[in-house]
């Protein structure tokens, strides 16, 4: 007999403390991939025990990496090690949509009925209910070697590297063990957090290098003997190696830290665009961008009088790739698009774009921010001139990023900040500034998030970004095909290959009303227009709700969601 099988045959069966002490013992020793057993349990005679067949939701589906974008086919089809990946094609199995109650709720509108809980909705089943999912407050992080706190001499190399083994398997519990954010209680219901294209949680792993960090290593970096020093500047160089690793940069002078996506790419336009754009110069965007990605082409088009020209898209949210080659002409000299949408979840050619962009003479930067956690990224493959993405995206520290950069366009930039760091030497008659990547960090860097950072990376690494992708394009499809039948709703970007977002407005509602309703029942989404004004305004509209999904969700929070927005249909 099965824990579960014993709790859905409880009932209102009065039991006393001892069986309760023991049925807990049963449900807290089970691992998350073991059946919790009752051998042990002496059942009270009130419970009335039923037969009780629960299917096993783990097996190996190699079939799933068709079901992934066409995007990412080649690098889930060669991913190693072999994974094995949960059946992801059926429906989560014995969960079914909860009743909520959302009476009590003030939402400004006027009604005339009043909703009676149902009887279900007096014990609604949750995510951490189903598959023997561990019920604790202990969080087990992956256990992760540190850097020795003791060493013979400050520069004798003393960092251990820092190793996450690579996992065989994509266990959702084990995953969600690894996000103490995840045992929060909102409103009296667990968390489920629906805002990842904003933000995304913590790993104990990030939380706990950079605790050591201050613990053990916290100093400037270089130009000291101290021992301090010596280990921050290991674990600061590391980090930026762990970064260029990631993403398939040729070297570490390719990888500039910066304090996110929009400070990328504020730095390459002030920086290149400044020395290679003059008046009647073309710079290309499309009308997926966040505003990171236009204000700043906007001011060089108001201090040098370039041409900035924009990518259109379909009803579907796809950029139109035939109306982008009729843009493109010898006047073209940055392309410069995202690979993910932020407001629709769409995914972008950006290979096919750079290499178009480059059939010109132009150069290409891509905006990584939505892209860097969902999708295998190698610069060198896509042949990017700029690539730039967030820690925070990518379940590491905020005010943490990267620029990537060709090393012979590094070369040829000039900084575009001045201060220590960034300097060979200074005299009052001139300054010698330092070689790639040092010459664009002027002053202290975030040191603790970039070792924060590399940490997230490590982590993503051992669990596997093929994996990550085939999960989260299971569960933005399962989203979608529920989302859309609910009378009322409207899904804003429906491109065949998304990821993450799941865009969408109900009738009746605005979409502060319906972000406030999903937080009653402790989900968290995005409202407005996500800085991402002109695409929204593309579909006649000011704002939407955004879920966003990471690999840390599951179906039955999507279940979740859906049954609230059931309900509100039904309200109106």
């Amino acid at each position: 007999m099965t824990t579960q099988a014993l709790i859905s045959n409880l009932g209102a069966a009065p039991v006393d403390e001892t069986w309760l002490a023991q049925l807990a013992s049963s449900l807290f020793g089970s691992l998350p991939t073991e059946t919790p057993s009752l051998n042990n349990i002496n059942i009270p005679p009130s419970v009335t025990l039923l037969p009780h067949n629960e299917p096993q939701h783990w097996v190996n589906t190699p079939a799933l990496l068709q079901r992934a974008p066409a995007v990412i086919a080649n690098s889930l089809a060669t991913a190693t090690p072999p994974y094995t990946y949960p059946d992801f094609t059926g429906k989560p199995k014995g969960l079914g949509l909860p009743d909520f109650d959302l009476s009590g709720l003030d939402l400004g509108l006027v009604r005339a009925d009043t909703l009676v809980p149902s009887a279900a909705n007096a014990t609604p089943h949750y995510y951490f209910l189903e598959q023997s999912a561990p019920i604790t407050s202990q969080v087990q992080a992956i256990a992760v070697p540190m850097p020795l706190v003791e060493s013979s001499t400050a520069y004798s190399g003393f960092q251990t590297p820092i190793v996450i083994p690579p996992r065989t398997s994509f266990d959702i519990h084990a995953i969600r063990r690894d996000f103490p954010i995840l045992q929060e209680r909102v409103n009296g219901k667990p968390l489920i957090w629906f805002d990842n294209a904003a933000t995304t949680q913590k790993p104990q792993v990030v939380i706990d290098r950079l605790s050591y960090f201050y613990q053990h290593e916290n100093s400037n970096v270089h130009r000291a003997a101290h021992e301090l020093a010596a280990r921050a500047s290991d674990a600061y160089d590391g980090a930026r190696q762990t970064v260029a690793n990631f993403i398939g940069a040729h070297s570490v002078d390719e990888i500039i830290f910066v304090r996110g996506t929009t400070e990328g790419i504020n730095l390459i336009a002030k920086t290149w665009g400044k020395q290679n754009l003059k008046a009647g110069d073309e710079v290309i965007i499309s009308h997926l961008e966040h505003h990171a990605n236009i204000v700043p082409w906007q001011q060089l088009r108001d201090e040098l009088g370039i041409v900035l020209k924009v990518i259109p898209v379909d009803e579907h949210g796809q950029l139109l790739l035939n109306e982008y080659r009729q843009l493109l002409s010898p006047k073209t000299k940055l392309v410069s698009v995202t690979q993910v949408s932020n407001a629709l979840g769409t995914i972008t050619p950006v290979e096919e774009i750079i290499a178009l962009a480059h059939a010109v003479g132009a150069k290409a930067l891509i905006d990584g921010a939505q892209g860097i956690s969902h999708i295998p990224v190698n610069v060198q493959t896509l042949d990017a001139d700029f690539y730039v993405f967030s820690g925070h995206k990518i379940f590491g520290p905020t005010g943490i990023g990267a620029v990537y950069g060709k090393a012979h366009l590094l070369e040829a930039m000039q900084p575009w900040q001045g201060g220590g760091n960034m300097i060979e030497d200074v005299a009052f008659e001139r300054t010698v500034y330092r070689k790639p990547p040092l010459r664009f960090e002027a002053g202290t860097g975030n040191i603790a998030d970039a070792v924060g950072l590399a940490a997230a990376l490590d982590y993503v690494s051992s669990v596997g970004l093929p994996a990550i992708a085939a999960y989260e394009h299971a569960l933005v499809d399962y989203a979608s095909e529920y989302l859309q039948p609910i009378k009322g709703v409207r899904l804003i970007g429906t491109a065949p290959y998304k990821a993450s977002v799941v865009s969408f407005v109900l009738d009746g509602y605005t979409t502060e009303q319906v972000g406030k309703a999903l937080n009653q029942e402790g989900i968290a989404v995005r409202t407005g227009h996500h800085c991402a004004q002109p695409i929204l305004r593309r579909f006649g509209l000011e704002a939407t709700v955004r879920p966003s999904l990471a690999f840390y969700n599951t179906f039955e929070e999507i279940d979740i969601l859906v049954g609230v927005v059931k309900e509100l249909s039904r309200k109106v």
